[in-house]
């Protein structure tokens, strides 16, 4: 079932293509990270999506029970920009006026406090709070009434790294309770952390979109997908080198410090190259099989370069 269907979904600025029609869907229960540099139309797909823009073309469709926009929004917790928190005001009251404005949830202060780990501090000042703290308010005030989706643009935006880690673990806990989210982000590395399917953008042109291991698996700019690096070694690297360029599964060997760095298709397994090492009279003392990085794969499909 998809939550949210994008289809051909364009937004133009003058002669500026901010999207340039994008399609997707949106799985329920994932975590759905929209990746793209900064300027790349993220936070442009989700003002359309979230009725804030009006698209120039395409069309979107909540998979909800109750389509109608404010029923949408209803069963939705959105956290597009930092909230206009009062410094003065303790946590407890803030999100008491984010309760009345939205229309519901203020039985349902003490829940999402404790589900944000704040509930110890609902009645210090809002300005005594770390950046990390801040945050996890603004998402405790995207959680009251209990949404079905969560809709997150940069929610790690100008964070330390303890505040990072923070609302890192804060989505997973939340993704474990069931609910869909999806979130923008330029950064890659929380992406491959916490997302279970990305759609990369660049320059509102849709470049990929899938799970994270498909997206991982999958090939781009004529550059084989199916390939893995292991970082093999032994007590005699020359010997170790020369049997490994023997093995037709090897594509290169290159030596690295007194280790060896293997590229090889990913018809061998671990296991399978270190019993061709055994069977060649050779014995490793290191054989660790490198997953590719969300961050390499991204490169490789935006071609290296910046949108600058």
């Amino acid at each position: 079932m998809s939550i949210l269907t994008v289809d051909k979904l364009s937004k133009n600025y003058g002669h500026l293509k901010a999207l340039n029609e994008v399609s997707f869907s949106v799985p329920a229960g994932s975590v759905f990270g929209i990746l793209g540099p900064n300027g790349s139309g993220k936070t442009t797909l989700l003002g359309i999506v979230m009725n804030v823009l009006n698209a120039s073309s395409g069309s979107f469709e909540w998979g909800l029970k109750d389509v109608s926009a404010d029923a949408v929004r209803k069963q939705m917790g959105t956290l597009l920009e930092t909230p206009n928190f009062y410094h003065y005001l303790s946590a407890e009251d803030n999100l008491r006026i984010a309760a009345k404005i939205k229309g519901r949830g203020e039985d349902d202060i003490p829940r999402v406090l404790q589900l944000v780990n704040l509930f110890q501090r609902k009645d210090s000042k809002f300005n005594t709070f770390s950046l990390g703290m801040k945050q996890r308010l603004a998402i405790a005030s995207t959680l009251l009434g209990d949404p079905d989706v969560l809709v997150f643009d940069e929610p790690t935006n100008g964070l330390d790294p303890a505040g990072i880690a923070e609302i890192r673990e804060l989505i997973k806990d939340l993704h474990q309770k069931g609910k869909t989210i999806i979130m923008a982000s330029h950064i890659l590395d929380e992406v491959e952390k916490v997302c279970t399917h990305v759609a990369i953008i660049q320059k509102g042109v849709l470049k990929k979109v899938g799970s994270v291991n498909e997206i991982l698996d999958s090939s781009a700019s004529g550059i084989p997908a199916a390939q893995a690096t292991v970082e093999i070694a032994s007590a005699d690297p020359v010997r170790l080198a020369e049997v490994l360029r023997n093995n037709p599964s090897v594509i290169s060997v290159e030596q690295k410090g007194g280790e060896l760095q293997v590229t090889c298709s990913k018809d061998i397994s671990g296991a399978d190259l270190n019993r061709y090492c055994f069977d060649n009279g050779i014995v490793l003392n290191k054989l660790l099989v490198k997953r590719i990085s969300l961050e390499t794969k991204f490169l490789e499909i935006t071609g290296n370069k910046s949108d600058k």
